[in-house]
């Protein structure tokens, strides 16, 4: 699956939902795992972020998961059980 970060982020601002918590970290094991964003409606919009600064990407890349899957793992596990990033 590939989801463009810049077209998720134009669409979500053609939502027209209000903006309830600006781009904060969330973090796995005390480090930075990702940044998110929180709308209204209940809608949160969150990223995974390479723990490696010397890596040529920001994020997991298009397959996040493939590349970064602890992180979604735990990502999607908070998400299922309604607990925040």
């Amino acid at each position: 699956m590939v989801i463009p970060h810049q077209s998720t982020q134009a669409w979500i601002r053609d939502l027209n939902y209000s903006l309830i918590n600006q781009w904060r970290s969330w973090k796995l094991n005390g480090q930075i795992a990702g940044y998110t964003e929180s709308y209204s409606n209940m809608m949160t919009y969150a990223t995974v972020k390479a723990r490696n600064p010397n890596v040529s990407f920001r994020g997991g890349g298009h397959t996040a998961p493939l590349y970064k899957p602890e992180e979604c793992v735990a990502m999607f596990k908070r998400w299922i059980s309604k607990q925040p990033l």
